[in-house]
């Protein structure tokens, strides 16, 4: 008889909980299921990641005397085939908070379990609950999550040798590798601790200012997000080490310090936010094909795939230049800031009225972190399909001169508009009408037709009610309903109270 561990998006040996409930004879397990990998939000660029981490794990694993056993194939079946030879005594493996398709696999094996009698023991991932009753706690628990110590690689277990390891194939199933990435993101343990460490000793020294702008994200940004979507690196584990930099930042004199300890806090504030959203759609599987608020469902008008302004987004050929070098940059990189993620979205689901699905997808399969329990949310968060934000209408013009303001992002993406005059490579057709192909519609225009579709949905009869409801669900406790910036609004609030406190030494 053996003990499987079952390794998904957890790709690490560092606070594994699965690995560590491991008993007796140990068989290291991973899938690589051909029908995921053709998925409509799977790409190339998400398998290379996929497939160097995993590369990586099998050295760790190997460091521990345990081989990684890989195959092709549908879970169920290769687990079948694993308990016909040797006997699952137990399975082991991490809950996943997946697109449905890793739902529906999960719940087959749920199946196949009960039926031959192996109890399949899932651990919880840090900063996600399963079961969540209500939002009321969910902050605490997870609170309590991040403060217990991660758990370090267990020694000594017994290895089954019998199994062959398996070749990690170059393509998990039959498509075309080619997808536009040309500077992929180095994956495996040591790039993000790397990362992490780079971050703490200077290079998010800028980060608060630096984070929106595609000029300096790229470079100020902690960029671990790849690595906490395939698992790497545990939240947990980042959470830690940034509260001990944090900490240690704030015991040096100011002008000791590598990074302001602002910086710090603004990393931690993202990796909890980065949990807030996982747990939305760990309680609402469906949000990956439906709006959280039923009006906005009821709203939706389906996207054809080969629809012409769906694929002259996709492909950066809107005519707004800004936005265009942005849909550019991400092919090529397989990553972008998260204020230009907001833009792209909002600008799909405004201004050219797309179905957010359709243009979700499009985004998912770009990602190289592409991490659907925060992107679903997110996309229909920047769609205007929550019925609890308020609406985010990005002016594609506007975004451009407040973040690239010389046009250099512009410049470099769309070689073509360089020889301009800054302003005029935002706006080309002022200047040279013929350089660049014109906007698809009027920004202005559009934006006010889409104000005034929001404007009717929100004023029909019961949309306050049912607002309500999603929020009860997935509202965060640090917030009101409708107020969008909590952060701001504990920014007035000390202001205020520092305020009164010079009134009073003034007083006196």
């Amino acid at each position: 008889m053996i003990e499987v561990v079952w390794f998904k998006r957890d790709l690490r040996v560092e606070d594994h909980a699965a690995l560590c409930a491991a008993r007796g004879r140990v068989l290291c397990l991973h899938v690589i299921e051909p029908a995921f990998w053709r998925g409509e939000d799977a790409s190339p660029r998400q398998w290379r990641f996929a497939r160097a981490a995993l590369a990586d794990l099998r050295a760790r694993l190997a460091a521990l005397g345990l081989p990684l056993v890989v195959r092709v194939g549908e879970a169920v079946e290769v687990l079948a085939d694993l308990h016909a030879r040797h006997g699952i005594a137990a399975l082991h493996s991490h809950e996943e908070t997946g697109n449905l398709w890793t739902y529906a696999r999960d719940r087959a094996v749920g199946r196949f379990c009960r039926a031959h009698g192996i109890p399949w023991r899932e651990q919880p991932q840090p900063g996600v609950i399963r079961r969540l009753a209500d939002r009321d706690h969910w902050a605490a628990r997870v609170a309590a999550q991040m403060d217990a110590p991660p758990l370090a690689p267990p020694r000594g277990l017994i290895p089954c040798t019998e199994e062959p390891e398996g070749e990690i194939p170059e393509e998990p199933c039959a498509w075309n590798p080619a997808d536009g990435l040309a500077r992929p993101q180095p994956a495996g343990r040591a790039a993000a601790l790397g990362l992490l460490e780079s971050f703490l000793a200077g290079r998010g020294s800028e980060y608060r200012r630096g984070m929106s702008s595609p000029l300096t994200a790229g470079r100020v940004c902690s960029r671990l997000s790849p690595h906490l979507a395939f698992g790497s690196l545990s939240l947990r584990e980042a959470v830690r080490r940034v509260r001990e930099g944090l900490a240690a930042l704030e015991a040096m004199e100011a002008r000791a310090r590598p990074i302001p300890p602002g910086a710090a806090q603004s990393l931690l504030s993202r990796l909890h936010w980065r949990a807030h959203f996982m747990q939305k759609l760990e309680s609402e599987p469906a949000l990956e094909i439906r709006a959280a608020h039923p009006a906005a469902e009821a709203a939706r008008r389906p996207t054809a795939p080969d629809d012409a302004r769906l694929r002259a987004w996709a492909e950066g050929r809107t005519g707004w230049p800004f936005l265009d070098a942005c849909m550019r940059a991400l092919i090529a990189e397989g990553w972008i800031t998260f204020r230009m993620r907001a833009m792209l979205q909002a600008v799909a689901s405004h201004h050219l009225a797309l179905d957010w699905r359709a243009s979700g997808l499009v985004l998912a399969r770009r990602f190289t972190d592409y991490e659907p329990g925060i992107h679903w949310p997110q996309v229909q968060m920047q769609s205007a399909a929550t019925g609890i934000n308020a609406p985010r209408l990005y002016n594609p013009i506007k975004q451009g001169l407040d973040h690239d303001p010389e046009g250099r992002f512009i410049a470099r993406w769309i070689p073509e508009l360089a020889p301009l005059p800054p302003v005029l490579r935002h706006m080309p057709w002022k200047g040279e009408p013929g350089l660049y192909p014109p906007p698809l519609l009027d920004a202005a225009e559009a934006a006010r037709a889409a104000r005034a579709r929001l404007a009717a949905q929100r004023a029909a009869p019961g949309f306050e009610a049912a607002a309500r409801a999603v929020f009860a669900r997935h509202g965060s406790r640090q917030r009101r309903l409708h107020e969008d910036d909590p952060m701001a609004r504990r920014a007035r609030e000390a202001a205020r109270a520092a305020r009164a406190r010079r009134q009073l030494r003034l007083d006196l």
